[in-house]
C-alpha cells in the first residue's frame, strides 16, 4: 500500500527537495556563466603577436561570508553599542543635569526611538528596524530605573521591580503588537519574544513582594511556566513559540526542581502534601504539554517530566510518612505503578516508561553502595586473616568500612526491580539483556541480604555461595563476570576462620572445576578454579604449621595439574587462561621459598621440570627457553647457598645447554651461521671469565682460559667455523697480552726515554713502506674468514 505522510512531515520534505533543486539551478547558472564567457573570448579577436587572454578559473573564489550576514552583524553591533552609551549616560555620566532631566532626555529619545522602526519598515529596511526596536526596549528598562531613582526614591526595590516588570512586559507586547498592525509595515520578530522573556518575572516578584515564601515563589513561577507553554502550543509565529518553550523548559524546570527540594526538606506530611500540590501543578503543566503538543518528541517529554513530578510529589508524601529506610522504596514502588496505571498514545506510553525505568536506575544506585561494601569490604580481612568468627554478616563486612545509612532495604529495591525487568520487557531485541540484569540484580539482592538483615555469619558464607553457583549455571559473560566477583567477596569472608577459609576454598576450587567441565564459562570457570586451588594449597599449607618454603612444594602440584590439563583443552583462550594460571601459581611458589636458597633452588628446577614438559608440545616450543632459564637459575641459586665464588660455575651451566642447543641446530639446518648457533653460549662462559682473569693475580686461572681458548681456536680453524675462531683468537690474545703485561712494563722501565718515540718512528716507517702488502694480506685473511661458516 502506497504510504502518505502527515501534512507536516510532507511539507518539510517538499521543502527539502526546493532547497536541494535551488541549490542544483545555483551551480548550473554558474557554470553556464562560465562556458559563455570563455566562449567568448575564445571568439575574440586577438592581435598578433599578443597572447590570448586567460580563461577565468572555475568555481571563482566564494565570499566568506554573506551580505545579509555582513549587515546583521554590524546592526547588532551598533544597537550593543548604542544601548551601552545610554546605560553610560543613564548610570555614570552626571553631568551638570540631575536624575530628572536625565530621565527627560531619556525619555524623550526613548519615545523617538521607538517610533523610528515604522519609517524603517515602510522603507523596507526590516532589519534596521529590528535593531533600533531592540535599542528602544533596552532604553525603556532604563527609563524604568531613571523613574525609580527620580519619582519612587521611596518604593520598596522587589515591589516596584515586580511592577516595572510587568508593565515593561505588557508594553513590549502592545509594541509588537501595534507594529504588525500598522499599514504597510511587516510584522517585527524582537518585540513579543522580548516580552514574552520579561514576563518570567512579574509573577514570582510579585510573590516576593506580598511576602509568600518558598511555596509561594514556586507556584508562581510553576504558573508562568504554564503561560509559556499556552503561548508555545498557541502561537504561530515561530520567534514567539521558540522562545515561549526555552522559557517554559527553564522556569518549570527551576519550578519543578525548587518543588523537589520542598519535598525532600519538608519535616512532616503537611509540608509535604504542600510540596505535593506544588509537584501537581508542575505534573498537570507537563502532561498538558503532552496532550496538545504536536510533534511526538514534545509529547513523550512532556509525560516523562509529568510522571517524574507525580513520583516525587506522592512519594514526598510517603517519605514523610514513613520510616527514613523505607523512604526510596516508597518513591520505587510509585514509579513501577506508573506503567501499570498510565494509558494513551504510544508517545505518552513511552515517556511514561522512561520516567519509570529511572525511578528504578536511582532506586538500584541507592543501593549499589551497599553491594560494594557487601562484596569489597571483606578485602580488608587480608589484614586480620584468621582472627576469630565476627558477631553478624555486617560486622564480617565491615572490617575497615561502614555500612551506608538506610540501606536495610537494598535487597528489597534490587529483587522489586529485577522482577520488574523479568515481567514487564516485552518480547524482543530487549528481552534477553532485560532477563540477564534481572539475574544479576536479583543474585546482588540476594548476596547484600545477610548483611542488611544482621544474619549470622555462616549465613554470609552459604548465600554468596550459593548464589554464585546459581550465576554460573546461567551461560553469559555477565552473570560469569558477576559470579567471579561474588566468589572474590566470599573468599575474602572466609579469612576470618581457619575451618571457614579451608571449606569456602576447597568448594570454589570444586564449583569452579565443575563448571568448567560442564562448559559453562569454560575460560573464567577454569582460570578462578586454578586460582582457588593455589589459595587452598596456601592455607592448608599454613593450617598444617608448615614453612613458607614447604608451602611452595605444595603449591606446585597447580602448575602440574594446568600441564597436564591444559593439551586436553579444545579452545584456545581457556587453553592460554589455564597455562596462565599455573605459570602465576608458579610465580607465587617461588615468592614463597624465596627465603630459603636451597628450597629455591629445588623449586625453580620443578618449575623448569614442568616448563620442559610443556615444551614437548609442538604448538609450546618457545616454553623450552623458559625450562633452561629456569634450570639455570636453579643451578645459581643452588651454587649461591654453597657459597661458590668461582665464575665459570655460574656460567659453564648457560654454556653446555646453549652449545649443545646449537648443534641439534646446525645438525638440522646446515646454513646456520656459527655466530647464531655457538656464539650466545661461548660468550657467556669466555667474557665472564675473561674479566675475572684480567684482575687474578694467581696464574692457574689465565693459563687454563688461554689453554681453553687455544683448543677452541684450533677448533674453529679446523672445522672451518668463524665464531670459534674469531672469539677464541680473540680471547687467547687478550690473555696473553694480560701475562706479558708485566714484562713489558719492566722493559719500558728499562729502555731510555728516547726509545719509545723511535720504536713509533720505525714502526710507522715499515707500516708506511708496506702499506700495500699488508693491504694485501688482510684481503686474504677477509676470503678466508668469509669462506668459513
Amino acid at each position: 500500500m502506497t504510504y502518505f505522510p502527515p501534512p507536516a512531515e510532507e511539507l518539510r520534505l517538499l521543502d527539502t527537495e526546493l532547497r536541494q533543486l535551488d541549490v542544483r539551478r545555483a551551480h548550473l547558472l554558474a557554470r553556464r556563466a562560465w562556458l559563455v564567457t570563455a566562449l567568448q573570448q575564445a571568439a575574440a579577436p586577438v592581435a598578433p603577436g599578443w597572447p590570448s587572454p586567460p580563461v577565468p578559473p572555475f568555481p571563482s573564489r566564494r565570499p566568506e561570508t554573506t551580505a545579509p550576514g555582513v549587515q546583521n552583524v554590524l546592526l547588532l553591533l551598533g544597537g550593543i553599542l548604542l544601548t551601552v552609551a545610554a546605560m553610560v549616560f543613564t548610570l555614570v555620566s552626571w553631568g551638570h543635569l540631575g536624575i530628572a532631566g536625565r530621565s527627560a532626555v531619556l525619555g524623550a529619545v526613548t519615545l523617538a526611538v521607538l517610533g523610528a522602526p515604522v519609517a524603517l519598515l515602510r522603507r523596507g529596511l526590516r532589519s534596521t528596524a529590528e535593531s533600533v526596536a531592540g535599542l528602544g526596549l533596552a532604553l525603556t528598562a532604563l527609563d524604568a530605573y531613571a523613574l525609580h531613582e527620580a519619582a519612587f526614591t521611596a518604593a520598596d526595590g522587589t515591589t516596584y521591580a515586580a511592577a516595572a516588570a510587568t508593565v515593561l512586559a505588557t508594553l513590549w507586547a502592545v509594541y509588537g503588537t501595534a507594529l504588525t498592525a500598522l499599514p504597510g509595515t511587516a510584522a517585527l520578530r524582537l518585540p513579543r519574544p522580548a516580552a514574552l522573556t520579561a514576563a518570567q518575572l512579574p509573577l514570582p516578584l510579585w510573590a516576593l513582594a506580598a511576602g509568600g515564601g518558598a511555596h509561594s515563589v514556586t507556584a508562581a513561577a510553576l504558573l508562568t511556566a504554564a503561560f509559556d507553554a499556552a503561548v508555545g502550543l498557541r502561537v504561530a509565529q515561530r520567534s514567539v513559540r521558540t522562545v515561549a518553550v526555552g522559557c517554559a523548559l527553564v522556569t518549570g524546570g527551576w519550578g519543578a526542581a525548587a518543588a523537589v527540594g520542598l519535598s525532600l526538606e519538608a519535616a512532616g506530611p503537611g509540608e509535604a502534601a504542600r510540596a505535593a500540590v506544588l509537584l501537581a501543578l508542575a505534573a498537570a503543566v507537563a502532561l498538558c504539554v503532552a496532550r496538545f503538543a504536536p510533534h511526538p518528541g514534545f509529547v513523550s517529554g512532556g509525560a516523562l517530566a509529568g510522571a517524574l513530578s507525580g513520583v516525587a510529589g506522592l512519594g514526598g508524601v510517603l517519605r514523610a510518612s514513613t520510616p527514613g529506610d523505607w523512604t526510596v522504596p516508597g518513591y520505587l514502588a510509585c514509579g513501577i505503578a506508573l506503567v501499570g496505571v498510565v494509558r494513551g498514545p504510544e508517545a505518552v506510553r513511552r515517556g511514561v516508561a522512561w520516567a519509570s525505568g529511572l525511578v528504578q536506575a536511582g532506586a538500584v544506585l541507592w543501593a549499589a553502595p551497599a553491594v560494594g561494601v557487601t562484596l569489597l569490604g571483606p578485602a580488608a580481612r587480608l589484614g586480620h586473616i584468621w582472627s576469630g568468627a565476627p558477631a553478624d554478616a555486617r560486622a564480617a563486612v565491615t572490617v575497615d568500612a561502614f555500612w551506608p545509612p538506610y540501606a536495610v532495604t537494598a535487597p528489597l529495591l534490587l529483587a522489586a526491580v529485577a522482577v520488574v525487568l523479568a515481567t514487564a520487557v516485552p518480547d524482543g531485541e530487549w528481552r534477553p539483556r532485560a532477563r540477564t540484569a534481572a539475574l544479576t540484580l536479583l543474585c546482588a539482592a540476594v548476596v547484600v541480604a545477610p548483611a542488611a538483615l544482621e544474619l549470622p555469619y555462616v549465613a554470609a558464607l552459604f548465600v554468596p555461595g550459593v548464589t554464585a553457583a546459581a550465576l554460573l549455571a546461567h551461560k553469559t559473560r555477565t552473570t560469569a563476570g558477576f559470579a567471579l566477583l561474588v566468589s572474590l567477596g566470599l573468599a575474602f569472608l572466609s579469612l576470618a576462620t581457619e575451618t571457614a577459609t579451608l571449606t569456602v576454598l576447597a568448594m570454589l576450587t570444586a564449583m569452579f572445576a565443575g563448571a568448567a567441565w560442564r562448559g559453562r564459562a569454560t575460560a573464567v570457570s577454569a582460570g578462578a578454579s586454578l586460582v582457588c586451588a593455589t589459595a587452598l594449597a596456601v592455607a592448608a599449607g599454613a593450617a598444617a604449621g608448615w614453612r613458607p618454603e614447604h608451602i611452595a612444594l605444595l603449591v606446585l602440584l597447580v602448575p602440574v595439574v594446568a600441564a597436564l590439563v591444559a593439551p586436553r583443552i579444545d579452545d584456545r583462550v581457556t587453553t592460554v587462561v589455564v597455562e596462565a594460571a599455573g605459570a602465576g601459581a608458579g610465580l607465587s611458589a617461588v615468592g614463597l621459598a624465596v627465603l630459603d636458597p636451597p628450597l629455591l633452588a629445588l623449586v625453580l628446577a620443578l618449575c623448569a621440570v614442568i616448563a620442559a614438559g610443556t615444551a614437548v608440545r609442538p604448538e609450546r616450543r618457545r616454553a623450552g627457553y623458559a625450562a633452561v632459564a629456569l634450570f639455570v637459575l636453579a643451578s645459581w641459586v643452588r651454587l649461591a647457598s654453597w657459597q661458590v665464588g668461582l665464575a665459570e660455575a655460574y656460567t659453564l651451566p648457560v654454556t653446555v645447554p646453549a652449545l649443545l642447543v646449537g648443534a641439534l641446530r646446525r645438525r638440522r639446518d646446515p646454513a646456520a651461521s656459527s655466530w647464531t648457533a655457538y656464539g650466545p653460549g661461548l660468550t657467556a662462559t669466555l667474557l665472564p671469565s675473561l674479566a675475572v682473569a684480567w684482575g687474578d693475580p694467581g696464574w692457574a686461572r689465565p693459563l687454563l682460559l688461554g689453554a681453553s681458548a687455544l683448543l677452541l681456536t684450533l677448533l674453529g680453524a679446523r672445522h672451518r667455523l668463524q665464531a670459534p675462531l674469531v672469539l677464541g683468537g680473540s680471547v687467547l690474545t687478550l690473555d696473553a697480552l694480560h701475562e706479558l703485561a708485566p714484562y713489558l712494563v719492566q722493559v719500558t722501565d728499562a729502555l731510555p726515554r728516547w726509545a719509545p718515540p723511535a720504536l713509533a718512528g720505525l714502526l710507522l716507517l715499515a707500516l708506511g713502506a708496506t702499506y700495500e702488502q699488508r693491504l694485501r694480506d688482510v684481503r686474504r685473511v677477509r676470503e678466508v674468514l668469509e669462506r668459513m661458516n
